[in-house]
Order: structure tokens, then C-alpha cells, then sequence
């Protein structure tokens, strides 16, 4: 059961943005890539309130680098849409369980992103949640 309303056309941009964003990471990591997504639109808080489609989500000014870039563009394939309809059906794993923000630093992941204290990496990528002073209702959302 989605946690989040999606279209077919929904999940064919989600999945572009998993590939786009952490193909390099594996299945786990892409999945990582949208639990965050789906929070950002679940969340209504700090940089992400009123994110509620997932296309304001993507195409958010500044959210992710990857909506730049030619690949994101290419069509997306069945195995990265069903990545996508997991995040979307909810499924969440650790360290993006409540992360709004993830970044891929060139070395060590700083304590802090745009506040936020890191919790977790995975692979090449950082992984930052709210405090629930900042963000209770990240904790609240599933």
C-alpha cells in the first residue's frame, strides 16, 4: 500500500532520479535515495514544507544535483521502477529511515549537513535526519 499518492508517470521519474542519484550504490543504495524523497513529502518541515507530488519533490530548486545532468533524462528501466514502488509502498532502511538530506562527500561525512546531524553512510553516501526539536514529524510520518 503506497504511503505516498504516485502515478505510473510518478514512479518512472522517481526511478530516474534513484538511478540518476546512486546507481553506483546497488539496489540498497537507490532505495536509500528514495526513502529520503518519500520523507521530504511526508515530512512538511524545514527546507521541504508543502513538498506533497513527487515531482515538486524532484524538481525542487536545488534538491538534487542529478535533474542537471543528461542521465536523468534516459529512460528509466523495470528494475529501477520497482525500487521506486518499494520507497513509495514505504519500505525504509538505515540510515535514510528518517533522512531528509544525503550527500556524496569526496572523503569523511562532516557531523553536520545544513544542520542536521549525520547519522549514518552507506557506501559513498552520507545520510543527515532532522532532530525531532527540528522535525518531529519526520519521526511521526509511517
Amino acid at each position: 500500500m503506497a504511503v505516498v499518492k504516485a502515478t505510473n508517470a510518478d514512479i518512472d521519474l522517481l526511478a530516474r532520479l534513484l538511478r540518476a542519484e546512486a546507481e553506483g550504490e546497488g539496489e540498497q543504495g537507490m532505495l536509500m535515495v528514495g526513502n529520503v524523497g518519500i520523507n521530504r513529502m511526508r515530512a512538511n518541515c524545514s527546507d521541504f514544507k508543502g513538498i506533497r507530488t513527487v515531482s515538486e519533490m524532484i524538481y525542487q530548486p536545488h534538491a538534487f544535483e542529478a535533474t542537471t545532468k543528461g542521465y536523468f533524462y534516459q529512460r528509466a528501466r523495470e528494475s529501477e521502477k520497482r525500487l521506486a514502488q518499494r520507497a513509495i509502498n514505504g519500505e525504509r532502511l538505515w540510515p535514510s529511515k528518517y533522512s531528509l538530506w544525503y550527500f556524496r562527500p569526496p572523503g569523511d561525512c562532516p557531523p553536520t549537513w545544513y544542520n542536521q546531524p549525520h547519522v549514518g553512510r552507506y557506501k559513498l553516501h552520507c545520510f543527515y535526519e532532522p532532530t525531532a526539536q527540528e522535525c518531529e514529524n519526520v519521526y511521526n510520518t509511517f
